[in-house]
């Protein structure tokens, strides 16, 4: 038994964050039950910004056993 990670990225795109939240977590769904995870241990999101400061990406990284 052991620990891994796996880290997801999404754009994200003016009025259409919903949506891409949705897909975000479908992706998270199908790697959970496609890879017979049993337990994740964390869950975490963090925005991607430009230059400006404006978010234009998520990450969302899930740690999980083995």
């Amino acid at each position: 038994m052991g620990y891994k990670v796996k880290t997801f990225g999404m754009e994200i795109r003016p009025l259409k964050t919903m949506q891409e939240l949705s897909s975000l977590d479908a992706m998270v769904n199908d790697f959970v039950t496609n890879n017979g995870v049993k337990r994740i241990i964390s869950v975490s999101d963090s925005p991607t910004t430009d230059d400006k400061g404006e978010t234009i990406g998520l990450v969302r990284v899930v740690a999980y056993e083995d």
